[in-house]
C-alpha cells in the first residue's frame, strides 16, 4: 500500500464539488485515511509550495491556495501516487484526458480543482506538512 496527499483546491470547494470529487476518489478504490477542511494562511501556502518559490507563478499560486478553504486528504491504495495523478489528469485542464477530475472541474492551470503528490519523497513531505502521524488511520 502507498499513501499520497490529495487536495481539493479552493476553486472546487467554492463550486461545491467536494462530494462529487470524494465519490470519484472512493469509486477509484482509494481509502481516505485522513481528511479535513482547512483555510490555509498565505504563510502555510508559501511553506507548502516552497519548492516553487523562484517560479514566476509562486505569488499567484499561494494567493489562490490561501483564498478560501480546501480539503486535505491522505489517500491510500496500491500505487496511490500514480493512480491519483491519473484520476486528476494533466495540470492544464485543457490538456487533461476526458473523464479526469481536472478536465471536468478545472478552469485553468492554477484553478484546476485538485493537487496531488508527484513522487514518494514528495508525498512523505506533503503528508507530514498537513497531518501528524496519529491523524492518519
Amino acid at each position: 500500500m502507498e499513501r499520497t496527499l490529495a487536495i481539493i483546491k479552493p476553486d472546487a470547494v467554492e463550486q461545491r464539488l467536494i462530494g462529487r470529487i470524494v465519490a470519484r476518489i472512493e469509486e477509484a478504490g482509494f481509502t481516505i485515511r485522513a481528511m479535513r477542511l482547512e483555510h490555509l494562511t498565505k504563510k502555510e501556502a508559501e511553506g507548502f509550495y516552497a519548492v516553487h518559490r523562484e517560479r514566476p507563478f509562486f505569488g499567484t499560486l499561494t494567493d489562490f491556495m490561501s483564498s478560501g478553504p480546501c480539503v486535505l486528504m491522505a489517500l491510500e491504495a496500491p500505487d496511490a501516487i500514480r493512480k491519483w495523478r491519473a484520476l486528476m489528469g494533466a495540470t492544464d485542464p485543457a490538456k487533461a484526458d476526458a473523464g479526469t477530475l481536472r478536465r471536468e472541474f478545472g478552469s485553468s492551470i492554477e484553478r484546476n480543482a485538485t493537487h496531488g503528490s508527484d513522487a514518494l519523497e514528495t508525498a512523505a513531505f506533503e503528508l507530514g506538512y498537513f497531518f501528524r502521524g496519529m491523524e492518519i488511520r
